[in-house]
């Protein structure tokens, strides 16, 4: 034991211990760590269960090297930004070439440099102490006694995995039947508490999709049939593991762990590059023939703006009460569509529906055999930009990141995700004015905004905080609790405010070429918002407030001057019955680029424009112009029996 405090050990122990504390560094800035003492008995496991199994640091120290360099990344990120190191940063740090990561930092290049020589040195003095000193070497025949304890656990945990946990025998007191007034309590309560958990259930019941999709397309037909077999096979005869037995390993916590959860994240990362590189296969050879009708010398730039969680009726544009649109109300180039709508109030859904062919009614399938609008322009001459505010890897995202790698150039700017240390989308305004810089004549820039997501409050600057009592400044308001509904919608109305500014600077960047510009915004779904008596807020509903979206098309002068016929139909179609669907079709037409199956009839600019049915994700397919808006939730109901849903 004395060898413990020798100065050696103890720079070792406490360096090892450093590391192990990052998850812990919310305390030191005043926030609370969720499940602490489960958080800190895992990592203690992990070690021992580490140290057991190699038992000489020396020989383990090389293992953690790159823990070590990821040190100062986790550290910049929970300063700034909240949160440690996830899949979607591991992306953006793998995908990010040399050159785009000297531009990002600039003149912290040798900040850097600084921190890299400090690490090495770091881990390199400690490597030689590992060397060295044998104090810390656990020759002790108690490892073993630790190794046969893991192996029970992993093998206990094992079965309880494969063939289930019996659950405890519920007490006297759960038994009992609740007083009328205990259920009307809990009754409001779950209505209120219900919304808290919508969201996150529909990501996840998305994310099940898409990893059963991956899972399926790694594993032959029959092979996955047998096994499933056999597992059913073993479930019914084997019994179920005894509920005390159940070893209380938690993943979502211990993916938070340091080092070893960051083992977890770099798989994690692998599996969604995978699933990322399958889904791109489907596509790989996929091919518009378009070209364009012009001349290819002629400058022009498009700009397709991406918006999110933004809803119709909250634009002044759009008859709103409050003036949310005070700079956008003053374009006169500007057509705002009064009548579009998205198929499904989901990121994951909707935004395929919005860059590619793929139909609406199919949008719940994962994958698509075509590839996006960002091809189309490619194969046109022009050159093209995907500069996103979101997130490139994660539960959520890895759909549309398929598309986005079609681009020339991909840029996802966002290293806060949705927490509330987000970027701003300001943050997409100076690589957009080096793209409209570029020598390129022609250019398509995608814009794909973090716009009007929850937490609303932290997706504006405090010179937008118009309409209060708001949610500005506070990290972790109660959404479900309605007393926070006047500040909650104020808050919300004051991220549109600030979207309006957003929108309003590009255009004005626009202006200021002499090309031929044009931009399209559309948002991918709108949010629910306790409207009257309804009880349900944010998305994931079957409401209309979520279904039915802002979009608008701005064209310069010059646009109008090269394209007048274009301008008419755009300007007759504005009250027009549009969904998402529309939005493929009518970006190509913008440009003039023609393809051989193309159908203009779905293009807002044609004079072919038809009407099309509008399914939207209500119970099944529900033709949403042959609905009913149900209460004040507005809850879009067919008035027939909706289509079944391919999955």
């Amino acid at each position: 034991m004395p060898a413990l405090f020798r100065p050696a050990s103890l720079y070792l122990l406490l360096s090892y211990l450093l590391i192990s504390s990052l998850p812990f560094f919310p305390l030191l800035q005043g926030q609370p760590v969720e499940k602490t003492w489960h958080l800190l008995a895992m990592e203690l496991v992990s070690w021992l269960g580490f140290w057991a199994l190699l038992q000489r640091p020396r020989w383990f120290h090389y293992l953690l090297l790159p823990a070590f360099f990821a040190v100062p990344v986790e550290v910049y990120l929970r300063l700034y930004f909240g949160q440690g190191i996830s899949t979607h940063h591991l992306g953006i740090m793998v995908e990010t070439s040399p050159k785009e990561a000297m531009e990002f930092l600039g003149n912290k290049v040798w900040l850097l440099l600084l921190l890299v020589i400090a690490v090495t040195a770091w881990w390199w003095s400690l490597l030689r102490v590992a060397k060295t000193h044998s104090h810390l070497d656990w020759t002790h025949r108690s490892r073993w006694a630790v190794l046969l304890l893991f192996v029970i656990g992993i093998a206990t945990w094992t079965y309880g995995e494969q063939i289930g946990v019996a659950k405890a025998a519920p007490s006297a007191s759960t038994s009992a039947a609740p007083t009328s007034g205990a259920t009307s309590s809990s009754n409001a309560a779950s209505s209120s508490a219900s919304t808290e958990d919508e969201e996150k259930d529909e990501d996840e019941e998305e994310e099940a999709s898409a990893s059963a999709s991956a899972s399926a397309s790694s594993v032959p037909a029959a092979d996955a049939g047998t096994l499933a077999r056999w597992h059913a096979s073993l479930k019914k005869d084997l019994p179920p593991l005894p509920h005390w037995a159940k070893i209380p390993y938690d993943e979502e916590i211990y993916i938070r762990s340091w080092p070893f959860g960051l083992v977890l994240r770099g798989n994690d990362f692998w599996v969604e590059r995978d699933y990322l590189a399958k889904l791109s296969e489907k596509s790989r050879a996929f091919r518009f023939q378009a070209h364009l009708d012009g001349n290819p010398a002629t400058p022009q730039i498009i700009i397709m703006v991406i918006g999110e969680s933004s809803r119709f009726d909250r634009w002044s544009l759009n008859g709103y009460e409050r003036d949310t649109n005070p700079l956008l109300k003053q374009e006169s180039n500007l057509v705002s569509f009064s009548d579009v709508v998205t198929a499904v109030s989901a990121t994951r859904l909707s935004v395929p529906i919005i860059v590619s062919r793929k139909p609406a009614a199919q949008s719940l399938k994962a994958g698509f055999s075509e590839k996006s609008f960002l091809t189309a322009f490619k194969e046109a001459g022009f050159k093209t930009y995907w500069l996103s505010n979101q997130m490139s890897f994660g539960q959520f995202d890895t759909p549309t990141s398929v598309f986005a790698k079609e681009a020339d150039v991909t840029q996802f700017l966002n290293l806060g995700g949705f927490t509330n240390s987000s970027n701003l989308d300001q943050v997409l305004l100076e690589p957009m004015a080096n793209a409209i810089r570029d020598a390129a004549p022609k250019k398509l820039i995608v814009l794909h905004t973090l716009g009007n997501h929850w937490n609303y409050s932290h997706r504006h600057p405090k010179s937008f905080d118009n309409w209060k009592p708001s949610l500005f400044g506070v990290v972790n308001p109660a959404y479900t609790d309605l007393k926070n509904k006047q500040a909650l919608n104020n808050s919300y109305d004051n991220s549109i405010l600030y979207t309006d500014w957003m929108l309003s600077e590009v255009i004005q960047k626009l202006k200021t070429s002499s090309q031929i510009t044009s931009l399209v915004y559309i948002s991918d779904h709108g949010q629910t918002l306790y409207d009257g008596s309804c009880n349900l807020a944010f998305h994931g509903h079957n409401t209309d407030y979520e279904f039915h979206v802002p979009a608008f098309m701005w064209y310069s002068d010059a646009y109008q001057e090269h394209f007048p016929d274009k301008v008419v139909q755009l300007r007759l179609h504005q009250k027009a019955r549009l969904s998402t669907e529309n939005i493929f079709h009518s970006l190509l037409d913008m440009a003039n680029i023609r393809y051989p199956d193309e159908k203009l009839e779905w293009s807002i600019l044609s004079k072919q424009l038809k009407p099309h049915t509008r399914y939207v994700d209500s119970y099944g397919w529900t033709n949403y112009d042959n609905a009913t808006l149900k209460g004040d939730c507005r809850e879009v109901m067919d008035k027939k029996t909706p289509l079944v849903q391919e999955k």
